[in-house]
This record gives C-alpha cells, structure tokens and sequence, in this order.
C-alpha cells in the first residue's frame, strides 16, 4: 500500500521474504517434544532439543521467523524492561540473576551469530539511552556514574544530536539486521532434524494427561511435552495462564538514504543506536542502506491479531518525533513504514513457566531488545532435556500460573504517550 510519498508494508522492511515454504500439517503426527510458535525462541528450541536428540515437530501460523522476530529494530541489549526502582523493590532477591541473565542473552546471540555463520550486518556498538529532556539527563548524571561497561555523558561527548540533551552508552550489544538474522536461524531449523510446518496456525491445546493433543485445521498432534513460544498471539491458546500476554502492535519508520555528513553535521558522528527514557520509548538507529529507522513512540492496542498494515496517524507521529530530535534533518523524507504485535507480561520482562504439567510457555523481549528470545528459547530445551535448571532460567522462571493484571492497556497507553509529549514540551519551553 502506499500513500503518497509512504509505502506501507504488510511484512517488514529488513528483508524480501523467500516464496518457498514448508508444507502445513496435514494428518496426524507424534512427536515427543512440539514447538507452537516459529520465532526466534521457537526456532533456538526446537534446534537446541533436536540437538540433544529429542523429536521435534515445529508449527507456525505463518512463517518461520516472519513476524516480531523479522520486524523489530534489531537491537541486541541487556535490558530488562522494567525500571530499576520496581526491580528493587519487587525483584530484590532476584535483581542480581535478572541482570547476568539479560547480559548472558547478548553474549548467546552474538555466539550464535558467529558460530552458525549467520550474516545479518551485526555492528557491536553498543546502545546509548538517552535523556529526551534536560532534566532527565540532570537525574541521570546525579544517579548513574561512568564505569568499565558504561558511559554517562552529554550529547556531545556520547556523539548524539543535541536534542538528546545526554544520556548513558551501555557498551554491550549492538545493532542488526532482523530479517537477516531470523532467515538464518529458519534455514538452520529447516535443515536440521525438526520437522517443520508452516501456514499450520494451532486451534486448541489440551494437555490430556499422558500427553498434549494440538488441533490443527489440517491434523493433529500427539506430543509428550508442548513449548508456547507465540508470543502476542498467546492470548488466543486457552491453555495458556491468562493475562500472560498482552499484544501490542510497535510501528517502525524507515527514511530515504541520508548522506554521511548529514548524520555528522546532525551530531549523530558516533551512529551509536539511541533509545529514549520515555515512558513509550523512541529507538533511532542507521542501517547498511544509509538510511534511519526509528520506532515505537506510540504503542497500539489490538483490534484484530490479523491486522498487518501499521495507522497511519502513528506513522504521522513517529514521523514528527524524528524531526523534533533531527532538527537539521527535517526535509528526510520518510519513505517506508511497517510494524508488528508483540506480547507484553505483566512484569515486562521475560518469563517462562508450565502452564500445565506437560505445556511449557516461553515468554520474551517484551519490546526490549531480540536477545532474550532465542536464549531462553534454548535454555528451556536444555531443562525439558534433563540437564538440569540454569541459574538464567531460574531466574526469570515463573512457579505460580496466576498472573496479576499488567499495565499495558488503552488508557495506560494513552497517558504515557501524552505524558512523554507534555515533558518534552514544558522542557522546550525552560531552554
């Protein structure tokens, strides 16, 4: 679809998806161990069980790898999406594990990456929170202090336009290709001992007691354990625990290629990836093409899980928020605009649990950053395996199949995007 100068993309924009895919199930079928859902968590456990031996069938909606794992920002981080005031309040006992498993999630995927020779463009670079505010980054500098792995600094010592005020470079992780990375990891699945359908979309799960039936529109299977890996699209599987996810539809913008000394004459002379302390974060990174791609800012709730295509009033206001920070980049013109659910916990960070003796359900990313899925992807393979519970799996797992509400809702929603617009405005207004 395209408007105006704008083409709005059903799919993402990292990539042109392949035409090729693996046949839907048709029949009945056994296996000892079936993945629902074929992102990145689905497709590192599925990998990871077929590694150790186990047979596994994979099942995908759509296909493998297309939908949050190919549409996201592509940042690699160690964030753990929550605010480290509730952390400590909430999670005191666990804050420390939290924190090695959010950093241990980089250091898997750069691992895959390199081990399994997947080329998705990965730039270590790091990421740069940064203050949108002059007092934002006041409460940062009073609080954060610069280390071995961190730099507090003003926009011009971190490289950054000077809208940014400042902010902190965490110097782990970095930017990539998602596409690219999540058409990698589906060939490795593919060709590897899982079986693998997709157009397969899951009706009902019913753990019957010595095993999970899956009711297929084509068939059905028979397994003795189940994975949930389906991320927004949870919700619609009655087996799993209610209220663990809520989908939101996160829109990202693509510009036409700006010049190299545009970006430095912008003060953006470092390209490290920038993301906003906002209540709904805004994300700014470059690409190999040249071009900018920002995201989210604005956070929708879902009317169908089949929509595709993103609002075109969001795409407006992300657009505007781009040349509030870019001053001197206000004639880019945005050129493509695509987007994606994702599933939000009511924590905002990874979990993973049972929601039945035999139903497994992995839960990631959050909105947060790529790494987290395939790591907890693999590291609940390894456990339903018997080789015993990580300290990382420990950490984010859940005991408890009851979830409080979250607060991820319309109203919620609604507030922080006009609380994040009224800060900006009132600091525009003391400069």
């Amino acid at each position: 679809m395209t408007s105006a100068s704008m083409t709005y993309l059903r799919g993402t924009g990292w990539v042109d998806w392949p035409t090729t895919f693996e046949p839907p199930l048709a029949g009945k079928v056994s296996c000892e161990v079936a993945v629902i859902g074929g992102g990145l968590g689905g497709m590192l456990a599925a990998l990871r069980l077929a590694e150790l031996g186990r047979d596994v069938v994979l099942v995908e909606a759509d296909r493998c790898g297309r939908a949050a794992s190919a549409r996201n920002a592509g940042y690699l981080t160690n964030t753990l999406g929550s605010d480290p005031r509730i952390l400590n309040r909430f999670y005191a006992d666990r804050v420390r594990g939290l924190h090695r498993f959010a950093n241990n999630a980089v250091g898997f995927t750069e691992e895959l990456i390199a081990s399994r020779g997947i080329y998705c463009g990965y730039l270590p670079t790091g990421n740069i929170g940064a203050a949108p505010t002059a007092a934002a980054f006041e409460r940062m500098r009073k609080t954060t202090t610069s280390g071995k792995r961190s730099t507090v600094g003003d926009a011009e010592c971190l490289g950054i336009p000077p809208a940014f005020h400042g902010g902190i470079h965490i110097k782990c992780g970095g930017i990539l290709n998602p596409g690219e990375l999540a058409l990698g990891v589906r060939d490795l699945v593919r060709t590897s001992s899982v079986r693998v359908f997709e157009d397969s979309p899951v009706l009902g799960v019913a753990d019957v007691g010595d095993s999970v039936r899956i009711e297929l529109a084509g068939g059905r299977i028979t397994a003795g354990q189940a994975i949930l890996t389906t991320n927004a699209f949870t919700r619609e599987l009655n087996v799993a625990p209610r209220r663990l996810s809520t989908p939101v539809w996160v829109t990202a913008v693509e510009t036409e290629p700006v010049p190299a000394e545009r970006l430095d004459a912008a003060g953006w002379t470092s390209r490290t990836p920038i993301t906003t302390n906002h209540f709904v974060m805004q994300s700014f990174r470059t690409t190999d093409r040249g071009t900018i791609v920002f995201t989210t800012r604005s956070l929708q709730m879902p009317r169908r899980l089949s929509d595709r295509l993103p609002d075109q009033s969001v795409v407006a206001d992300l657009v505007r928020g781009f040349r509030e920070r870019f001053h001197t980049l206000t004639d880019v013109a945005p050129a493509r605009a695509w987007g994606g659910w994702i599933g939000i916990t009511p924590s905002n960070m990874a979990v993973v649990g049972q929601a039945t003796p035999r139903v497994y359900y992995s839960m990631a990313c959050n909105g947060h950053g790529l790494p987290q899925a395939p790591y907890l992807g693999s590291l609940l393979a390894d456990y339903m395996s018997g080789e015993g519970m990580h300290d990382d799996l420990s950490a984010v797992w859940r005991t408890s199949r009851r979830f409080a509400p979250g607060i991820v809702n319309p109203v919620t929603l609604r507030l922080g995007w006009a609380a994040d617009r009224l800060g900006d405005s009132l600091d525009r207004l003391r400069r």
